[in-house]
């Protein structure tokens, strides 16, 4: 499982069998999320609260290039 990055308690990652489109898992305390990167959205929620969401999609905006960086290196690397 290949940690982005962690920020405010937030761990940023992507499972080493994922699969497109581009998407990030968020998780912290137990609860995690998905959302897509291009657009940036939420897919899916299991228990983080709304200012987490909205915070963590604020971080994503921020840094979908990143992101995207990390996900192309690693899948290509892989195959």
């Amino acid at each position: 499982m290949p940690t982005v990055f962690i920020l405010f308690g937030f761990v940023f990652k992507f499972y080493s069998n994922d699969h497109e489109p581009l998407h990030i898992h968020v998780l912290k305390d137990g609860h995690k999320a998905k959302f897509s990167l291009f657009p940036v959205r939420l897919v899916e929620n299991l228990g983080l609260k709304p200012a987490e969401i909205n915070l963590v999609e604020s971080i994503i905006e921020e840094n979908q290039e990143v992101i995207a960086e990390h996900w192309n290196r690693f899948f290509n690397k892989s195959k």
